[in-house]
């Protein structure tokens, strides 16, 4: 039997770009992968020919060849050429390796936003790991409220006094010749209150930083720029709903 065209068999025309031949390979990848497929031989040898189809025609050396040549060309420049290509979970990475590269690669991450504000970090996934979903562990340093005074920044069992220099408000007015502009109170912060006895674990910021271990669930089928919304992760901050964290994919 007659083997079937590379582009066939990804549903793709002879002149598409790289960007659409990955996606292609993606959306085909996530229907006949063995993972959703238990026990179906006949998605198993589909997800074969698709994955060595996309080992050819994402690489522009031997895409060229079999341009040119097609599948005898790939036997004779290649020895066997597609006909020892063979897929286990294991070595899906190690054959693609050179273009989805190990998952996460370390870790990249965004730095972190200002307190209480929510948090974003970008997660490098491997196709294969997009295809089929992943479940990760990580450990982000984050800003959390002080279990010692509550997040309030005060020794627990003392008092607040007003703040002198904004009355309570938090606000002060400055005035700069005919235009007056309101600002927050630098001597509380904004608080309106004065701490008379600092908590000494926080040192009356009524935040620490701390280690934050996750287990996130990336579902299957993510494409680069998805999100994942974890709410209630994000750093300690003011009063208001809690703050979250976005986990953004690159594949």
């Amino acid at each position: 039997m007659a083997k079937a065209d590379y582009y066939d068999t990804l549903g793709v025309s002879r002149d598409a770009s790289s960007a659409q031949i990955k996606k292609a390979y993606k959306k085909l990848a996530m229907k006949y992968h063995p993972d959703r497929n238990a026990g179906d031989k006949k998605s198993e040898e589909k997800f074969k020919e698709l994955s060595e189809a996309y080992e050819v025609l994402s690489d522009s050396s031997k895409r060229q060849t079999y341009d040119q040549f097609g599948h005898e060309g790939m036997n004779s420049r290649f020895g066997q050429g597609g006909q020892g290509y063979s897929y286990s979970g294991q070595d899906f990475n190690d054959i693609f390796g050179d273009i989805f590269g190990d998952i996460f690669g370390g870790g990249s991450s965004r730095s972190r936003q200002r307190r209480g504000r929510d948090l974003e970090y970008q997660i490098e996934m491997s196709l294969e790991e997009a295809v089929a979903g992943k479940e990760i562990k990580m450990k982000i340093p984050t800003l959390v409220s002080c279990t010692d005074c509550n997040g309030t920044g005060a020794k627990d069992g003392t008092a607040f006094t007003t703040c002198p220099q904004c009355g309570g408000s938090g606000q002060v007015r400055m005035s700069q010749g005919f235009f007056s502009i309101q600002q927050t109170c630098p001597k509380c912060s904004g608080r309106g209150k004065i701490i008379t006895e600092i908590c000494s674990t926080c040192n009356g910021n009524g935040r620490y930083e701390k280690i934050k271990n996750l287990s996130v669930k990336i579902p299957p089928g993510v494409d680069t720029g998805d999100t994942v919304r974890l709410s209630g992760e994000g750093e300690a901050g003011g009063s208001g709903a809690a703050p979250v964290i976005y986990m953004s994919q690159l594949i």
